[in-house]
């Protein structure tokens, strides 16, 4: 199979962070040639004239199939919040969560995502959809103590099995989610590590989200999360911490210590108001890898990356009174080649190389809010100028997932439609 891209405005996302002016050839899903004038013909050809050609962006935080449950509980205080989503999260269906995670994918298409990092239960439900939607999903089933879960069975045991189930499946990455520090005792921890580490799976968790988890943690252990984790052995460079908005320099040096790396949410920590901002500062002074996500659709209301960028780029330059201290570039690199490191993923994807997988998100560049469309100001136009209605085409593994502004591998108006339907029933 042979797809060529003509005359775009490539984003490569390479180690010297060209803007390539030209053809971008793809064969077999793999990425043969960036630049220059192909000659000849191909089974698929798209004019992307004038239009901007950039990597698939990549989610490293979402709950995907809470996407039904949004703008259920917004505006309210955090212990409220809490109350009222996981009520709702007791009741839900296989049905729903199908149905949730569906409507997650097409969001996440429309918005130019391309690779996910999800931390739910079911996850052998949302692989469905997943597979479906033809999108990359590094699925991380939730595990807990026992004593605090509604899953039937144990969490852990229950994630082995998803592994077991879905491992060497093309798109869909098992990986094991643990909830938190205020869930999961020392013993869930160990367990979920070792099994990670001896079957090479990535590991993802929220840390430090607020204020009352730092506090609660340092009464019950003697520590807070990031020392506490460190201590027992549990952070390594397989891990992916979520959030991360309470920490001090001193976690910020052990994470790096132990290569764990971390997806800061910044619309759902400011829409929460559990204050804190994540020290990307120092993150970067000691060598962290930084990400970014989206969260769920309880906490964020949107899976729209080019938002979420824009968003961290002005609370990092507002909370630190310094222009410079996230640059649009920067921001970029969190949302494609940087993510792609942190999911161990980036001899794959995360920038437009040869050899590496077709990941790529077509941007319409003749729209108004991405004009004047000079070279040197591309960057800065997608970060702050930019939003997921502007993308055109989506191709994941060298298949259009979307083209010209239709989804392909799914029914959109039926998912939807049972999105819809599913949430009527699941909330009344």
């Amino acid at each position: 199979m042979l797809t060529l891209i003509r005359d775009a405005n490539i984003v490569t996302q390479n180690a010297e962070r060209q803007i390539i002016r030209g053809d971008l050839m793809v064969r077999d899903g793999t990425i043969e040639q960036v630049g220059g004038t192909v000659r000849g013909s191909a089974d698929v050809e798209i004019d992307a004239a004038g239009d901007i050609v950039i990597p698939g962006l990549i989610n490293t935080h979402t709950h995907v199939s809470m996407a039904i449950l949004k703008s259920i509980a917004d505006d309210l205080p955090f212990p409220q919040f809490l109350n009222k989503v996981f009520a709702v999260d007791a009741k839900r269906t296989e049905r729903d969560i199908r149905a949730g995670a569906a409507q997650g994918c097409v969001e996440m298409i429309r918005s130019g995502t391309t690779t996910f990092l999800d931390l739910y239960y079911s996850e052998d439900i949302i692989a469905k959809a997943v597979d479906q939607a033809g999108i990359r999903g590094i699925l991380g089933w939730a595990v807990l103590d026992q004593q605090f879960t509604t899953q039937s069975g144990d969490p852990l045991e229950n994630c082995k099995r998803f592994h077991q189930q879905f491992k060497g499946r093309e798109r869909i990455y098992p990986a094991v989610g643990l909830q938190g520090v205020y869930v999961c005792s020392t013993e869930t921890f160990l367990g979920a590590r070792d099994y990670a580490l001896e079957n090479d799976l990535l590991l993802t968790f929220h840390l430090s989200e607020t204020r009352k988890e730092v506090s609660d943690c340092k009464r019950k252990e003697g520590k807070r999360p990031g020392d506490y984790l460190s201590s027992i052995g549990f952070l390594n460079d397989h891990c992916v911490a979520a959030h991360a908005a309470w920490l001090t320099i001193n976690e910020v040096r052990a994470l790096a210590a132990a290569g764990t790396k971390v997806s800061t949410c910044p619309c759902s920590n400011m829409k929460l108001a559990t204050g804190g901002v994540a020290p990307l500062p120092e993150m970067f002074q000691n060598g962290v890898t930084v990400s970014v996500g989206t969260d769920g659709s309880t906490t964020n209301n949107s899976l729209d990356l080019f938002g979420e960028m824009k968003t961290l780029s002005l609370l990092q330059k507002a909370n630190r009174w310094d222009p410079t201290v996230l640059p649009a570039q920067k921001v970029l690199d969190l949302a494609t080649i940087e993510a792609a490191r942190a999911v161990r993923m980036d001899h794959l994807i995360g920038s437009i190389e040869v050899g590496k997988r077709a990941d790529l998100v077509i941007l319409n560049g003749k729209a108004a809010n991405l004009r004047p469309a000079r070279a040197d100001t591309i960057v800065s136009n997608l970060i702050y100028s930019s939003c997921g209605g502007n993308v055109k085409t989506v191709l994941c593994d060298g298949r259009a997932v979307m083209l010209d502004g239709v989804v392909t591998t799914m029914d959109e108006e039926k998912v939807l439609l049972d999105a819809e339907d599913a949430a009527n029933s699941l909330l009344g």
